[in-house]
């Protein structure tokens, strides 16, 4: 029974909150990159697309289909995306990682809301869940790196 109350307090209002208010859920138009993914434990998927200036995210979007803990770090993601480098976003995801994996902080400004799956770390099987939308914006910009490879 334990198990099943943990559970259950892992869904705290907040993450249900945050889960029902995901920003950027349109696609974009005319993406620089775009790139999708999905987590095998669980079959949750993440696809976003990115514009980029002067190396920063001018313009972002997401397409979430993931249990209430990817829908909540998505939207924790959404709030604070826009402006960010690539590096500041591999910083969020390392944070994140090293959060729900190693005891790790919690991430740092702007990513700090991500405290509220703190809970998740316990649950091994939903950590890929959470990561995904900070995977897909990474892939994002990797495949525009790969793209401005391809064309010098």
């Amino acid at each position: 029974m334990s198990g099943e109350s943990d559970l259950i307090n892992l869904y705290s209002e907040r993450i249900l909150e945050l889960a029902t208010n995901v920003p950027h859920v349109d696609r974009l138009d005319n993406p620089d990159a775009t790139a999708k993914k999905r987590s095998p434990l669980c079959g949750s998927t993440v696809t976003v697309d990115i514009t980029l200036s002067d190396g920063k995210i001018l313009d972002y979007a997401q397409d979430v289909k993931a249990c209430a803990l990817g829908q909540a770090a998505a939207a924790v993601i959404g709030q604070s995306i826009i402006g960010r480098t690539v590096g500041e976003v591999q910083t969020a995801r390392d944070e994140l990682n090293a959060m729900l994996k190693q005891d790790g902080p919690i991430p740092s400004a702007p990513f700090q809301e991500l405290e509220v799956l703190l809970p998740a770390k316990d649950f091994k099987n939903r950590h890929a869940s959470i990561l995904l939308s900070l995977d897909a914006t990474l892939a994002a910009f990797a495949e525009l790196d790969h793209k401005n490879a391809q064309s010098n």
